[in-house]
């Protein structure tokens, strides 16, 4: 991974990888799992605003466009990417359009304080991709509370099945 981007391609994805995509022009990004088989574990308010004012400006301007028009369900998921709370989505419903990032475990503090965008990687080391499977299947079934932009996110439950 280079200190400006993460950006992958799908054929480099392992099960296990915690994955993401910028949204709105890199205002933030959404983060999930990758389990594979081409799904995704991720926490999302639904429809992909996985931001939020609290007032109308959120469907206007904050909401990420669902990859999949209004009455047009995804064919591999149907309504879930709609749906609030913990999912497992296809990889294009996940994206929305957007491309695909790896969030980096383990790196230098150098390589760290280096990078040009925060929430891309972290100091601490990853789980196995067992328990990381495990946390995720824990969280798809039993939730993670309700989704708040700072302290309950996406990003919050992917490195929380990295690392427990």
């Amino acid at each position: 991974m280079g200190v400006i981007s993460n950006k992958i391609s799908r054929e480099q994805l392992k099960p296990g990888d915690h994955i993401y995509s910028w949204r709105r022009a890199y205002i933030y990004a959404h983060h999930g799992i990758y389990v594979g088989e081409g799904k995704v574990i991720h926490f999302t308010r639904g429809a992909g605003g996985e931001i939020g004012t609290g007032t109308i400006l959120d469907h206007l301007i904050f909401s990420s466009s669902p990859s999949h028009p209004s009455g047009n369900p995804c064919p591999e998921c149907g309504d879930k990417p709609r749906l609030a709370g913990v999912i497992c989505s296809c990889i294009d419903c996940f994206l929305a359009g957007g491309d695909l990032y790896l969030f980096e475990y383990g790196v230098l503090p150098a390589f760290f304080l280096a990078k040009v965008q925060g929430g891309t990687c972290t100091l601490a080391s990853s789980d196995s991709p067992e328990n990381v499977f495990q946390q995720a299947g824990f969280l798809l079934e039993n939730g993670i509370g309700g989704y708040h932009l700072f302290k309950n996110n996406s990003e919050d439950l992917a490195i929380y099945c990295k690392t427990g």
